[in-house]
């Protein structure tokens, strides 16, 4: 499949009838509230499947599924991928160790949207999508990142600034290119250090590997 940005996958309470597995989107996990304000609670990416609650026993989505950030991604009938998890095989075991790390995001983020500023959590976000984007240029508005972050619009821009200024990052009509990876890091706060060791603990061999892919697009972007 190809995503288009701000493509909409699942709305919340819809029937699940497809998962997908991204190569190079990334889909956020968006839920909005009565006066129409959004947050994002998590990412998916490279690292792993959109449709949780399909092979855990849900039928339909409790959130919004958007993609952020356009690229591709294969299909799966959901029925199709309930019936190999219920063979208790290989791939039910990292389905739900992938499930335990994508709990620790999506609470950590909580966290984050409420105790951390702006441009920290930015830098969470630009870094996350980073890693499972594996490419230096990101294309997205500040609008639909501001939605993402649960804030303003404005406070997204002056973020932004900042860590143009500082030299982390180069905004330009929509395309973001991160200039100083490790900056970045140093810049963002404890809670993508936390989601990302997770992620490394519980899928292990499969992360190394995704890590070693992205530091080496990286090096061939900048």
């Amino acid at each position: 499949m190809t995503f288009s940005l701000g493509e909409v996958l699942y709305e919340p309470g819809e029937r699940i009838r497809y998962c997908y597995f991204p190569t190079s989107s990334v889909i956020s996990l968006l839920y909005s509230m009565e006066d129409g304000s959004t947050a994002e609670m998590g990412l998916v990416g490279n690292e792993g499947v959109l449709g949780v609650a399909a092979f855990l026993g849900g039928e339909s989505a409790c959130s919004r599924a958007l993609v952020p950030v356009a690229g591709h991604a294969f299909r799966l009938p959901a029925q199709q991928l309930q019936n190999e998890f219920a063979t208790a095989g290989p791939l039910q075991h990292i389905l739900l160790r992938y499930t335990l790390a994508l709990l620790t995001q999506i609470s950590q983020t909580a966290v984050c949207n409420r105790l951390h500023n702006i441009e920290q959590r930015l830098c969470r976000w630009l870094l996350l999508c980073h890693d499972r984007k594996n490419h230096a240029e990101l294309l997205m508005t500040q609008e639909l990142i501001a939605n993402m972050l649960g804030g303003r619009r404005e406070s997204v821009t002056v973020a932004a600034g900042h860590l143009q200024d500082a030299g982390l990052i180069h905004y330009c009509r929509g395309r973001i290119r991160i200039l100083d990876r490790p900056g970045l890091e140093s810049n963002a706060c404890e809670c993508y250090h936390i989601v990302e060791a997770e992620f490394d603990r519980l899928l292990g061999t499969m992360r190394k590997l995704q890590v070693s892919g992205r530091a080496e697009s990286f090096r061939e972007a900048v």
